[in-house]
């Protein structure tokens, strides 16, 4: 069953799990389970996305009710008027802050040569700093790794994952635009596989009543794995149920 984190009569918002695709797509035609079905199944009524995540994403999924409000959702993603947030784990130590105003292509799927570079723009702040005893490189005992919050201020498709592969910061995790001897070492490390990126809040204006609406998405317990094993420097990782205290952290 679903995690439904807000529900009235016209929205329910839902905290999608890691590997589940909202819909069916050729993409990934042998996959059977996807969010749109369970959804639809656990309320006994049709229901429209508003949005998406990537499979591997977890986090805020938004739905409508009918298809009148999923239009006027729609308009207001179509002009990036919903703020988003999200928590990813990061190979390296960015800066603590910074803007990421790099055009992509409209499909990412394809080359980017000839295609239509679309305006888009990411803001990151970083929350915590990480060195764990991981080589994925002969040259280096450890790997550094950050734990980051993006705001996406336009919606691109895979803009985050992008926008970090850019900065040559990588999401951890991500067999697209990430680095496979790393991912699989982390893995390894942690003993669990996944992309460490999760829709964590979403605040719009209510489609029906114009009222402001903020929706909150809980970090899944795996998070917490994160901290079993330290944290350098910056912020405490707000992360819900609290992990233990975390070990002592060997950085430099």
């Amino acid at each position: 069953m679903l995690q439904i984190i807000y529900s009235d009569e016209h929205l329910v918002a839902i905290n999608k799990p890691a590997g589940m695709l909202v819909h069916r797509t050729d993409l990934d035609a042998q996959e059977t389970v996807f969010a749109l079905q369970l959804l639809r199944d656990q309320l006994g009524r049709p229901v429209w996305p508003a949005h998406r995540l990537d499979k591997g994403t977890s986090g805020l999924l938004l739905f409508a009710l009918s298809a009148e409000v999923a239009s006027a959702l729609g308009q207001q993603f179509e002009q990036g008027l919903p703020r988003k947030r999200y928590r990813a784990l990061v190979r390296g130590w960015p800066d603590a802050q910074g803007h990421i105003d790099h055009p992509l292509a409209r499909d990412p799927d394809l080359p980017s040569a000839g295609q239509t570079r679309l305006e888009s723009h990411t803001d990151w702040q970083r929350l915590a700093r990480l060195s764990w005893p991981i080589s994925s490189d002969p040259r280096h005992a450890d790997t550094r790794f950050s734990l980051i919050e993006a705001r996406p201020l336009t919606g691109r498709r895979h803009q985050i994952r992008r926008h970090l592969k850019h900065i040559a910061h990588p999401i951890v995790g991500d067999a697209t635009h990430g680095k496979g001897p790393l991912n699989r070492s982390v893995a390894q490390f942690l003993g669990l596989q996944r992309l460490w990126l999760h829709g964590l809040s979403l605040a719009l204006t209510h489609p029906v009543t114009q009222e402001p609406l903020l929706l909150e998405a809980p970090l899944g317990p795996e998070w917490a794995l994160l901290t079993q094993h330290g944290i350098c420097q910056d912020a405490e990782l707000p992360i819900d149920p609290a992990p233990p205290p975390p070990l002592k952290a060997s950085c430099p």
